[in-house]
């Protein structure tokens, strides 16, 4: 998608970058708001003195424990996720802004296309955990927000040697993203386990 949602793309196909791209940033972060909403109302369904006591932080630091092993292919198992990504033929079909609405709002709900990394379903687990509407929101903002970066590091690519290089960029960073990925589930879960054995009210 990075190759085609660029302002050397758009421009080839008479688009404004900046128009499809801010569509795609506040429909990425309003996509994210309402995943992590729904999460958050989801858990909510859950009895707090449940859901904070020693056994629900326990339960989630698990599934972050989970997720983390199901990144690393342990035991050759992969991790859940549908097999769907959004579909590049509205690229030339519709207008710029609408194929940002559209990539947008799914890649920012996350969990409606492919699945690269536990951290989108942690997202939801902690979410759920809270059960506060309002800090659900925020976290599924964040994430959503998060999302959308990549495709604002396109600014400026106006060639294909700019296109490329950035590509190169992104490929060579992905390593430290996964690192970094992984060191949150980590930390994540050791929180969790920590506030479960220190025995929360």
């Amino acid at each position: 998608m990075l190759t085609s949602i660029s302002p050397f793309g758009e421009r080839a196909r008479a688009s404004r970058w900046w128009l499809t791209t801010s569509a795609y940033v506040l429909s990425s972060a309003l996509g994210g708001t309402l995943v992590g909403l729904l999460a958050a109302l989801l858990g909510a369904a859950v009895p707090e003195s449940w859901r904070w006591s020693a056994g629900g932080f326990a339960l989630a630091a698990v599934l972050l424990v989970l997720g983390l092993l199901l990144d690393l292919g342990v035991g050759g198992a992969r991790l859940p996720s549908w097999r769907r990504q959004v579909d590049e033929a509205w690229i030339g079909r519709y207008r710029g802004w609408v194929v940002g609405l559209g990539f947008g709002a799914q890649l920012g709900v996350g969990v409606v296309t492919i699945v690269t990394s536990s951290t989108t379903y942690a997202v939801l687990v902690l979410a759920a955990l809270g059960g506060t509407p309002w800090a659900g929101a925020l976290m599924g903002l964040v994430f959503g927000l998060v999302r959308a970066l990549p495709l604002v590091a396109m600014v400026g690519v106006d060639s294909r040697e700019r296109l490329w290089a950035v590509l190169r960029r992104v490929e060579l960073a992905a390593p430290s993203a996964d690192l970094v990925a992984r060191v949150g589930l980590s930390m994540g879960a050791a929180a969790l386990v920590w506030t479960a054995l220190g025995g929360v009210a």
